[in-house]
């Protein structure tokens, strides 16, 4: 990176960092580290659901379909994205959680990048 330029794979890159491309969280010599906002290139499996409501939000986000069938919910209403191109935003103090009704990809923005806001996979009996 001597000329200031990164490139890369979001499929490649993501599964190097659960699904993350880009936050506070990369080493700060890494031209991915940022502490103004977090990219993540999630890849869910059909039926794949967030682990627990994230509750208490500070951060702003946008989640962008690429593809499948993905479910944001919040509480008293649900937002299905069914078309590739399709987002949802949300606000500070929006609980929220999702499910992949099918295989799904998608691009969520976070801002700003927060230490601190991480829901680890269930573990294994």
């Amino acid at each position: 990176m001597a000329d200031g330029v990164y490139a890369g794979r979001a499929d490649r890159d993501a599964a190097l960092d659960r699904g993350w491309l880009l936050g506070h969280f990369k080493d700060p010599a890494d031209p991915r580290h940022c502490a103004e906002l977090e990219i993540k290139w999630g890849v869910h499996p059909q039926g794949d659901t967030r682990a627990e409501w994230a509750t208490g939000e500070i951060r702003t986000a946008l989640l962008v379909l690429i593809s499948g069938r993905f479910r944001m919910m919040f509480p008293g209403h649900d937002v299905v994205l069914a078309e590739q191109g399709e987002y949802v935003l949300w606000g500070k103090g929006v609980d929220h959680s999702w499910h992949a009704e099918e295989e799904s990809v998608v691009l969520t923005v976070r801002w700003p990048s927060v230490p601190g806001y991480r829901v680890d996979a269930p573990k294994p009996d």
